[in-house]
């Protein structure tokens, strides 16, 4: 468990399908990971997401608020799955939230505290990765102190040919060094 001022971030636990169904489920949500998602392909998601878990001893954490314990959305690091081999094996920080959590600080909080617990297990290298087009992804990117590195730009694997959302940026996060 990971705790911020305002948040706790935690492994998900079956209890929390419900939660993690309804915002994989939102369209809003669904824009940029290519469309709401089923209730099976949520369920999926979160069976990956806890094997990595019991793999690794991290992934993508439930984020809950701390005044209210709700589940307003999900953040954390990986590794990149092989369905991308551009990137594969690298270990990725991303983020989806409640659109009624948007812009309020809640993922550049809660990504921050996965990606200094990233770099806490002493991973040398955390990238981000988005759509050229999400903005806001990019801007939280840039919050976490992520350099874009355009050298590293791809088409997405999993994205149709001429489908927006197939050019994709990549951001790296390595630990500060402080003198």
């Amino acid at each position: 468990m990971i705790g911020t001022g305002r948040l706790v971030l935690r492994a998900p636990v079956d209890a929390d399908r419900d939660a993690i169904a309804a915002i994989n489920a939102d369209p809003a949500v669904g824009v940029w990971l290519g469309g709401a998602r089923s209730r099976a392909e949520s369920d999926h998601f979160v069976d990956r997401v806890q094997a990595h878990f019991a793999e690794h001893g991290f992934g993508f954490y439930v984020v809950e608020r701390r005044d209210d314990r709700r589940v307003i959305g999900l953040t954390g690091i990986w590794h990149v799955p092989e369905e991308n081999p551009l990137l594969a094996g690298q270990v990725e920080i991303g983020w989806r939230f409640a659109p009624d959590a948007w812009g309020q600080g809640y993922a550049t909080e809660a990504a921050r505290a996965a990606l200094d617990y990233g770099f806490d297990l002493s991973i040398a290298e955390i990238i981000a990765f988005t759509a050229r087009t999400n903005l806001a992804s990019q801007a939280v990117m840039r919050r976490l102190g992520m350099a874009y590195d355009p050298a590293r730009d791809f088409e997405h694997p999993g994205v149709a040919e001429g489908d927006p959302l197939k050019p994709h940026v990549v951001f790296v996060g390595r630990p500060r060094v402080y003198p």
